[in-house]
């Protein structure tokens, strides 16, 4: 019996010898994404058009703030939605951008850092910025476009669950080439848009 056990404390000690157990980084699934296929968004009464990805569906906003013209680009299988707004200029366009840059830097308690990509389309008088904001800020992407004149479409991502830019990265980057194609393919349906 004494030689059973000895036998059996150096098998264990034989096997658990080896490299030592090192801690491993916290891990995220696979985000799988389907590449993108756009539609128009071109609905009767609205000041604006685009395309958006097939993958999501435009919903009116139903809160209680909400105003004419604000809507949300849902999508439904990744959990996140674009809030998007519209105001009208009435002659006070550096207070209508000052409000949406007071918006965005709102986050930069939580943001590592927030990054400005400009965009300027004088054919169709579409001018905007998109800011990137870098870490664990509850929108971590945030676009405005105006004509300059009378309109302005401003937009943030939100996610339906804690952000974690790790594990967001790629729907993050997902969403934000949808952003990048509304911006390119976006068109004023207004009336009174000045033609420079």
């Amino acid at each position: 019996m004494k030689r059973l056990f000895i036998l059996i404390t150096l098998s264990l000690f034989l096997v658990a010898c080896g490299d030592p157990v090192v801690p491993r980084p916290r891990g995220y699934f696979r985000i799988e994404l389907p590449e993108p296929q756009y539609v128009s968004y071109d609905s009767i009464g609205e000041p604006y058009a685009f395309e958006i990805n097939s993958l999501s569906y435009v919903a009116p906003d139903h809160d209680a703030n909400s105003e004419p013209h604000w809507i949300n680009i849902v999508y439904p299988s990744i959990n996140c939605k674009v809030h998007v707004t519209y105001r009208p200029i009435n002659g006070n366009e550096e207070e209508v951008l000052e409000d949406s840059r007071k918006l965005v830097y709102k986050h930069t308690v939580k943001a590592d850092a927030i990054g400005e990509s400009y965009y300027e389309d004088a054919d169709r008088q579409v001018y905007g910025t998109l800011y990137h904001i870098k870490g664990n800020a509850a929108t971590p992407l945030q676009f405005s476009l105006t004509d300059s004149v009378r309109n302005m479409f401003r937009g943030s991502l939100y996610f339906y669950c804690r952000p974690n830019s790790d594990s967001l990265s790629p729907v993050i980057k997902y969403v934000e080439d949808d952003v990048v194609h509304i911006i390119e393919t976006f068109q004023w349906r207004t009336s009174n848009s000045k033609q420079k």
